[in-house]
Order: structure tokens, then sequence, then C-alpha cells
């Protein structure tokens, strides 16, 4: 999320009623999670274990729970819960507009587009021309979709991430207030579910084309010319490169990376980042000729212990 208008350092903890380490006049641009943040954003921590990362990270205003040393260049936010905070942030910043129609007035549409009946269109969103949006499809706030892009029935672009901090009351949502961007000329099949970023984009690359209910969780940047078969679960932060083919019902750990050319067979966990160029099954995932091996020595199981035991 970038701020319509430069921030001050002091103009920030102001807003979230925080202590903060820097100069009043430090300038903040924007707001971003971890993975994505550049100079200029802020990013939060919570935890011991991540300080060092957020600190050393591209992000030059850094919200913490804790007062330590503030890395040259940087400044620090010094928050008792960070989390909550960074939700306040999102608030103001990207507040929640309630719609009272259809398609919102802000809506922008191409030449040649046709959008089919009982549609749901919020606020800021773009589409291109010659683009089709079937049926009962709905759009949040803020999506970009490209030219001759097609959006079969059902399908819900820009639900917010699946993203929660577990408190002694009850789980804690991480509020949404990125966007869902289809480049051109990609098709998305029937009862398909893309959810918006945190701060950043969940992106589906120029040409891809998704068959019907498939999930692709916050933040998820899918590449060009992907072809993903049905009811495959993609979790957040994931970058799928160029040219991938997903077969049906394969599953996704988050914040992996599936190189360019990867095939990915049916009903395989990709539970780590895997190479372009070669072709994958299994849980956890293998190279597929590697996994049909060790299923092959599996049925000379049986083989073998008939041979054991005449040998006693």
């Amino acid at each position: 999320v970038k701020f319509p208008n430069p921030y001050t350092l002091k103009q920030i903890a102001t807003i979230i009623g925080c202590e903060f380490v820097g100069h009043d006049e430090f300038p903040v641009l924007g707001m971003n999670e971890i993975h994505v943040v550049e100079a200029g954003d802020i990013v939060f921590v919570d935890h011991p274990k991540y300080y060092n990362k957020a600190l050393q990270s591209a992000a030059t205003i850094v919200l913490i729970n804790k007062e330590v040393e503030c890395p040259e260049g940087k400044a620090l936010l010094i928050s008792d819960d960070p989390f909550r905070d960074f939700n306040k942030l999102t608030e103001f910043f990207k507040p929640f507009q309630s719609a009272n129609q259809s398609v919102s007035d802000s809506v922008q549409v191409g030449e040649g587009t046709i959008i089919q009946p009982n549609c749901f269109i919020g606020h800021n969103v773009t589409i291109g021309k010659n683009s089709i949006i079937h049926s009962n499809v709905s759009i949040y706030d803020d999506a970009v979709i490209g030219d001759n892009v097609i959006v079969h029935a059902g399908t819900i672009l820009g639900a917010s991430a699946f993203y929660y901090k577990n408190r002694p009351e009850g789980f804690d949502q991480l509020k949404s207030g990125g966007r869902v961007v289809i480049q051109d000329n990609v098709h998305i099949g029937a009862l398909c579910t893309i959810d918006k970023g945190v701060t950043g984009d969940t992106i589906i690359g120029a040409g891809s084309k998704l068959d019907n209910q498939i999930q692709v969780g916050h933040d998820t940047v899918i590449g060009k010319k992907c072809l993903i078969a049905s009811q495959v679960g993609i979790a957040g932060c994931v970058v799928i490169e160029d040219e991938v083919t997903i077969w049906g019902q394969v599953g996704t750990a988050s914040g992996i990376r599936i190189g360019a050319k990867a095939v990915i067979m049916g009903q395989t966990g990709v539970t780590k980042s895997v190479e372009g160029g070669k072709t994958y099954f299994g849980t956890p995932v293998e190279e597929s000729r590697n996994k049909l091996k060790e299923f092959a020595m599996l049925r000379q199981l049986p083989k073998i212990i008939e041979k054991l035991k005449e040998n006693q």
C-alpha cells in the first residue's frame, strides 16, 4: 500500500498512538509485508525471531514491540502490539467502503467488454477491452483486470487474506488492503477464489488459464502462460514462474517458489520450493521419476519378503 501523499514519522506515530525513534520529519511513503517492502515503507514485526530480518529489510520504518538499536538511515515505531497497529494503519489508509449498488459508479470498463447479469463490481475496479465477466461474479474494490479476460460464473476476486494471529480471546485477522491484478488474456474458470494481497497485489500473469474451483492465496504471483487444473489450492505468498503446469488437486505450502516450466502432477503436495523445467509428484514433493521408482520398488516388497522366508 502506497500512501496518497508522503507522511512523516511523527504523523504515523500519532495515528497509532505510539512512541518512535527517528527524526520527526522522517518520510513514510507506504506500508507493506516483509517480502515486498521498499524504501519508505513500514514493516511490522512482533517476534524476536524475526527482528533482524525486519530491521535489515528494504523497509526504512520498522513497527516493532521492543526498543532496539535502530539501523542507520531507518526509523522505529515502538508499539506494544505491532499487529494491532498495522491493522490500524490499514483501516486509516484503506478503509472499507460499503456499496449501495451492484456496479459502482467508479468502475472503468473498456470497449467491447461484456458484464453479464447479477455481478457485483466494487469501487475503483478497472476492466480492460473485450473481456467477459459471466454471471454472479464478485469483484472486490480496486481490482485490475486486463484485456481479453474471461471470468466464469461464481468466481470471487479480492476476498480477504487468510492471515490470523492467535490470541487468548480468539483469532485476530490481519486486515487486507491490497489488490487482485489479472493481466491480459487470462481465463478464470467457474467458482474460483482469488484473495487480494494484504498490502500488495495478488497477480495472475498474462495468458494464464485457470480451471474451475481453484483457490489462490494472498500476495501470490502466478507468471505468464501458466496452466492450472481444477481443485488446486495455492497458499499465500507463493511465486509461480512462467509456463508452469499444475494438474488437479495439487496443494502448496505458503511462501514457496515453483520454477519456470515445471510440471506438478495431480494430487501432489508442494511442500518446498522446486526448480523449473522438471516434473514433480507426491507428498512431500519429489521429482516424479524418483517417486515412481520408489513405488516400483515398494511393489517388489512382497516378493522380497517371500524370498527371505524361504531362506530362513
